[in-house]
Order: C-alpha cells, then structure tokens, then sequence
C-alpha cells in the first residue's frame, strides 16, 4: 500500500519527532544512518517535506532537519500525501484497476476494513506514533 518512498518519509518523520526539536537540529546522513537509509534518496525526501513545511530545517555548521511543535500536530498522513498522494492507499491489493465494492477483487471485502482503519490512524498527529516509539510501544526499523 505505500511505497517505498513514503515509508522512508515516514521514518524520517518520527525519527524527527522522537530526535530532534529546535535547539537540536539533526543532518540528513545521522538520520539515514540511524534508520539504515540510502543518504542521498532520504536528503531528497526530506527537501520535499521541509518545502512542505513538515519538517523545517537550517543551514550551517549546527543546522539540520527538525519538528516544531507545530509540526509534531499534523497527521501523519500527510507525509504520505507530499511524497506519493493518498490514492495508492485505495490501491487494490491484488493491484487489479476496476477494484470497488461494485466490481470487488476475490479478497476485497475481506482486505477493505483494514485499510479503513489504516487510513484512520495514519490521520493521527505525527505525536501520537511519536509517543508510541518513545514509550516503547513501538519501533523505528527498516
């Protein structure tokens, strides 16, 4: 259901908001390093998203990429809306292009609530699966 590029994005994103604030900016290679991402694609991803404003950034010797508070408010879906759109998210699984509940694939009726309830918590604030990760609840692999 996502790419590659907006799971890196999302990676990105919490290693942001669990790492970094205003005063402790952090580069693009100590994130892709931390999180195991190709350096150059991952700078490139977090370029879009600080134009986007999710992410905000510096430049100089203590500059880096961070989360304000504002930031750390915005749904998590919207990471995933800057880097690929939310359509891929309706995709059919079986990557079949006439999937719906008018025209179902054989598991669409089975796979349809689960992506209702993806596409719910993916419109939580990037905080709440930030706390997920500081409390333990959750982690940051790739």
């Amino acid at each position: 259901m996502l790419s590659s590029s907006s799971k890196y994005a999302v990676n990105a994103v919490l290693y942001l908001a669990v790492h970094s604030n205003e005063q402790k900016k952090i580069r693009a290679k100590e994130i892709a390093e931390a999180i195991k991402l190709p350096s150059p694609f991952l700078s490139k991803l977090l370029q879009s998203l600080s134009r986007e404003n999710i992410i905000s950034s510096s430049k100089g010797p203590t500059g880096g990429f961070y989360l304000t508070a504002k930031a750390l408010k915005t749904p998590l879906i919207e990471v995933i809306n800057i880097i690929d759109g939310t359509n891929r998210l309706d995709d059919c699984v079986l990557g079949l292009k006439k999937c719906s509940s008018e025209q179902p694939c054989p598991v669409h009726f089975s796979v349809q609530p689960l992506k209702q309830k993806f596409r719910k918590e993916l419109e939580e604030d990037i905080s709440v699966f930030a706390a997920k990760v500081k409390s333990g609840e959750a982690h940051l692999f790739v």
